[in-house]
């Protein structure tokens, strides 16, 4: 069972920056593929971008290709997700996504998830 654990939401202007961190319990974190998914209210949790167990592949919604970008350190067991000018309608909680074997843009891709953070972009 992997436990995943966000960290660095916030309060933030638009046009400002977050990082958030997404620590992994699992000692052999590094066979899994990682990923962020986001939910804003009264919306449907929603794909943000995800990146593969050896990290040369990553994936973004379009939404927030160019402003956004998924890194991981295996040897940290952490996944982070920098955030750039971030506008109102990335307000959501965003929740920290890991699966083993598949790597995609639907919620039933991942079998691991966080408990989320809040992320809040004043206008």
């Amino acid at each position: 069972q992997v436990q995943l654990v966000e960290s660095g939401g916030g309060l933030v202007q638009a046009g400002g920056s977050l990082r958030l961190s997404c620590a992994a319990s699992e000692r052999t974190f590094s066979p899994y593929n990682m990923g962020w998914f986001r939910q804003a209210p009264g919306q449907e949790r929603e794909f943000v971008t995800a990146i593969n167990f050896s990290g040369l592949r990553t994936y973004y919604a379009d939404s927030v290709k160019g402003r956004f970008s998924i890194s991981r350190v295996n040897a940290k067991n952490t996944v982070y997700l920098q955030m750039n000018s971030l506008k109102p309608e990335d307000t959501a909680v965003y929740y920290c996504v890991a699966d083993r074997r598949r790597i995609g843009v639907q919620t039933y891709d991942y079998d691991y998830w966080g408990q989320g953070t809040q992320v809040t972009v004043s206008s």
